[in-house]
């Protein structure tokens, strides 16, 4: 299987009134994806379906040629722990644990094993072995959102999903932190696919989708 994502005629709804509907996506292996668009647009909630988080009204959706939305919930959570690697606007962890013990628990959870030199690989080049015995609730935001993209890569899925990356960074660390991504999706010859409504990410981008 060549394709790591492919969407067909994909539509959700909220409520009766509104239906957002989506234009079919295809990502081969190892490609990088925009989706850009204005507040409101639905690029969140494309996200959240290409992630299985929330289930289409109709339409289909493969990750690495299997249709997630014909898993049931417990086949559905296995497979994204394992597929799909997750960075969100706002970074989500269990305070009471280090960092290294959140991206330990991620892997756990999907019966997946963590070799010692892929995990120090991890910290060191994302720059955050200073922060490796820290709580997440000692660490800046800029040391979060680093954790954030090696937990979503610490299962080395096929497919990367970020969500406004770098909606509250200054040019310099928004640079830095797409830089960061496309560079582990590379390694790992992942599919990214990066939703924002950022206008400056469209020249690092030469697939992009306008919503």
């Amino acid at each position: 299987m060549d394709k790591s994502l492919a969407t067909d005629n994909i539509q959700y709804s909220y409520n009766q009134e509104y239906t957002f509907k989506f234009p079919n996506i295809s990502c081969k292996k190892g490609s990088h994806l925009l989706v850009a668009g204005p507040s409101g647009c639905g690029k969140t909630t494309l996200l959240h379906l290409i992630a299985g988080l929330i289930s289409p009204k109709s339409g289909n959706i493969y990750v690495k040629g299997t249709d997630i939305t014909r898993l049931r919930s417990k086949e559905l959570d296995r497979y994204r722990g394992r597929e799909i690697g997750i960075v969100f606007q706002v970074p989500h962890f269990i305070k009471s644990l280090t960092a290294e013990e959140n991206l330990m628990m991620a892997a756990s959870l999907n019966n997946l094993p963590v070799e010692k030199t892929y995990l120090d690989n991890l910290f060191h080049s994302l720059n955050i072995s200073r922060c490796r015995k820290s709580k997440t609730n000692e660490m800046s935001q800029g040391e979060l959102q680093r954790l954030s993209i090696a937990r979503a890569v610490i299962n080395k899925p096929s497919l990367i999903l970020a969500d406004e990356p770098t909606s509250s960074l200054d040019d310099k660390n928004c640079k830095e932190a797409v830089g960061l991504l496309q560079n582990k999706a590379e390694e790992l010859g992942t599919s990214l696919i990066i939703v924002t409504h950022d206008s400056r990410l469209i020249s690092d981008f030469s697939q992009i989708i306008h919503l």
